[in-house]
């Protein structure tokens, strides 16, 4: 027997994320972020075991695959690419460029495009970074924002490559971490780089202690989406930048 059936319009927004293949972090931050009402639409791209500027490269082929396997019978209020590294190694730009070119969607971020933004809205022009991973590395990052006038006075790395050590880095190594980088030099805020660092419950804590904002990839990536989306955070989403 066959039945009739009626439709309705999807209504909800739509945020599309694209999750590194060994990252264990991104999803869960991004739904403790998100209100409910949101409808989040996650797609993984293949991406190697070690960090370094080579498996970072290596997504620039791939990403227009993993855009693609969003679903797509409805456009997105906005996609993030959830790569620090890669994003800085590939270029802001041209993630935008491939991932509009594979999924119907108003706009594209990554961490670094909402960091830079995260920068302008807080009024920040230097950072201290903390990041897990090796200067080589690094760098990139470091030099994307000192072209959008985004000093990093002071900088400090775990030096592990491995991305299933960094996932399991102490949150309380971090904020040791981070309070030292702090302390270090004349600084408006401390970024704690990459989307698989565990951050999001060391945020609150750190803001009271060292008295600056305190950012992080998945931090301002979520926040940026929402920004572009038009839509606001959870309550009780950590940090000054959730409260702009």
């Amino acid at each position: 027997m066959r039945f009739d059936y009626a439709t309705e319009p999807a209504e909800e927004k739509r945020i599309g994320l694209i999750v590194l293949q060994t990252d264990e972090s991104l999803e869960r931050d991004m739904r403790t972020l998100l209100p409910a009402s949101v409808n989040l639409m996650v797609s993984r791209i293949p991406s190697g075991l070690e960090v370094t500027k080579s498996t970072l490269a290596q997504m620039e082929a791939d990403l227009p695959a993993a855009a693609a396997l969003l679903p797509q019978a409805q456009p997105y209020a906005a996609i993030g690419y959830g790569c620090t590294s890669g994003s800085a190694v590939i270029g802001p730009a041209r993630v935008r460029t491939l991932v509009e070119g594979a999924a119907p969607v108003a706009q594209v971020t990554n961490p670094v495009t909402a960091l830079l933004a995260a920068c302008e809205a807080l009024g920040i022009k230097r950072l201290a970074i903390l990041s897990p991973y090796v200067e080589a590395v690094s760098k990139q990052l470091r030099d994307v924002l000192a072209e959008e006038g985004i000093a990093s006075p002071t900088f400090g790395s775990f030096e592990e490559a491995e991305e299933e050590k960094v996932v399991r880095i102490a949150p309380a190594s971090i904020t040791a971490a981070a309070t030292e980088l702090a302390g270090q030099a004349e600084v408006d805020a401390v970024f704690l780089s990459c989307t698989n660092l565990r951050t999001l419950d060391v945020i609150t804590p750190l803001e009271e202690t060292l008295g600056l904002p305190v950012l992080s990839s998945n931090l301002v990536l979520g926040w940026h989406l929402m920004r572009l989306a038009g839509v606001t955070p959870r309550t009780g989403a950590p940090g000054r930048l959730m409260a702009i």
